[in-house]
């Protein structure tokens, strides 16, 4: 009895010291361990410009830089959209699909246990190989079943690292994959808020080309009635209703451009053109352009935008890869056992006798294959320069943007400021060019002159304004706003070094 007892001991310590050398082993991963690259972006240049600007609104916080317009119905837009805009839905399945990749690249660490039940019937010819020998045994026959039971388990060891170096790849990817869907969140939103201020810019521009109209037609009135009075010409007349005319065909343009954005609107509302126009009908102001906090640095930026953070994700990912295929130069030992029952009667199925307890191992080596190994490593280290190469263009573009988002923004804004000036100037001309010519102290010309100019100038003007809003959420964007970022962490960017 004693001998038995510690004949067990010494197999269950065998056992465990097995278990230990595995997991021990285990913890070996061969190939590169991923250390993010260094951006070293310097300050942006164009922030100052913008910083210094003289804003009528304050700064809104940056996840949700929509609000900062104080503008209820581009709030509104803009919540609509981001809750219904089929690129988002989509976006979201790319990362339900990762995720559960990322999940299944894990599982392969653990073993895996199956359990199944079977029942087999079988007529066996007794002019086959094994039943010309067996039907001359007493009590052959060739009618048989076969009853079989219970679980079996694998296991992979993962002695260097192959499949947790996938396992973290197919995390990495589902990073990304993430950090897309929320470059799609900032992208829908910042549309949807271009649209809107287009839409509004169209209306501004629809209500002074409607009002020169009446003015327009209010001259040719008054020119007619200098005609029928012998104090003006036909010329004048007809010059008079060239500008209606010009007036009147300026709204054609302006309706389309409008149509064209409300529909735009509503494709990006997940709706069929024409659903929420209606919302929409009644003219608003052009927003004002709030402020754009000056503490925006590189690190800051690039930790938010969400195209350097796929781009660094995918980097790292890559990089794990590497190791996945150098794995394969070492060999793979897996487990396997089953335990059941097995009998060729149904009376003994669940007996001790049908009992049985199975167990194996099993280590395969790719030790020659032509260089196949080494064409595998050399397509991850060439995947992961594509992907360094990728990463740092994302970073160039995203200051490409920054830069140009911003002088954007502050060069809109002056050109609105002289605009306005110009509009002032201009109207005041007018009203004195009217005024001498009613008086018959200049002629017709050079009220038409006067007219024809505010025209333009006022269209440029709003024109303008709207541009410079659009300019304000192309900064907000290029910025990385739109998504709320979480605080840095192992995972995230190292955007400036790490």
């Amino acid at each position: 009895m004693m001998p038995s007892i510690r004949s067990r001991a010494r197999a269950r310590t065998g056992a465990a010291a097995a278990w230990m050398l595995a997991v021990a082993l285990s913890g070996c991963a061969v190939g590169p361990d991923y250390v993010a690259p260094s951006a070293g972006l310097a300050p942006f240049h164009n922030l100052g410009a913008v910083s210094a600007r003289r804003a009528a609104l304050p700064a809104p916080p940056l996840d949700q830089w929509w609000t900062g317009f104080h503008d209820p119905m581009l709030v509104t837009l803009v919540q609509r959209a981001l809750a219904q805009n089929l690129d988002v839905a989509a976006a979201f399945a790319r990362v339900q699909q990762a995720r559960a990749a990322a999940s299944g690249a894990g599982a392969e660490l653990l073993p895996s246990v199956d359990f199944g039940t079977s029942a087999t019937a079988a007529h066996q010819s007794v002019e086959g190989p094994l039943g010309s020998l067996a039907r001359n045994f007493p009590g052959y026959t060739r009618g048989q079943r076969e009853y079989t039971l219970g679980p079996s388990a694998s296991w992979e060891i993962d002695l260097f690292g192959g499949l947790r170096r996938g396992a973290q790849a197919a995390t990495d990817e589902m990073q990304a994959a993430q950090a897309e869907r929320a470059g799609t969140r900032i992208t829908v939103a910042a549309d949807a808020a271009d649209a809107y201020l287009q839409i509004r810019g169209y209306q501004a521009r629809l209500a002074v080309a409607r009002q020169q109209v009446g003015t327009d037609a209010h001259l040719l009135d008054l020119v007619r009635a200098r005609y029928q009075a012998g104090q003006a010409d036909g010329r004048e007349v007809a010059q008079a209703e060239a500008l209606l005319r010009g007036a009147q065909a300026s709204i054609p343009p302006l309706r389309a451009g409008l149509e064209s954005q409300l529909n735009r609107l509503d494709v990006l509302m997940g709706a069929q053109p024409g659903t929420y126009a209606a919302d929409l009908a009644q003219p608003g102001e052009i927003p004002a352009v709030p402020a754009i906090g000056a503490d925006n640095q590189p690190l800051d930026v690039l930790r938010r935008r969400p195209d350097v953070r796929a781009a660094e994700r995918r980097l790292a990912a890559s990089s794990e890869r590497i190791g996945e295929a150098i794995s394969d130069y070492y060999p793979k030992i897996s487990l396997s056992g089953a335990l059941g029952f097995d009998s060729l009667n149904v009376g003994h199925f669940l007996t001790s006798n049908a009992f049985q307890a199975t167990g194996a191992g099993a280590l395969r080596w790719r030790l020659f294959d032509f260089g196949k190994i080494d064409a595998e490593v050399a397509q991850a280290h060439g995947a992961n320069a594509e992907a360094l190469a990728q990463y740092r263009l994302a970073v160039l573009k995203a200051a490409e943007d920054v830069e140009d988002a911003l002088s954007l923004l502050s060069e809109t804004e002056v050109h609105v400021a002289e605009l306005q000036g110009q509009v002032d100037a201009l109207v005041r001309a007018r009203d004195l060019s009217q005024r001498a010519y009613e008086a018959g102290a200049i002629p017709l010309t050079d009220v038409l002159d006067a007219n024809r100019e505010l025209l333009v100038a006022r269209d440029q003007l709003d024109a303008g304004r709207a541009d410079a809003a659009r300019a304000a959420v192309s900064a907000f964007r290029a910025l990385g706003g739109g998504w709320d970022v979480s605080p840095p962490g192992a995972n995230e960017v190292a955007a400036a070094g790490g």
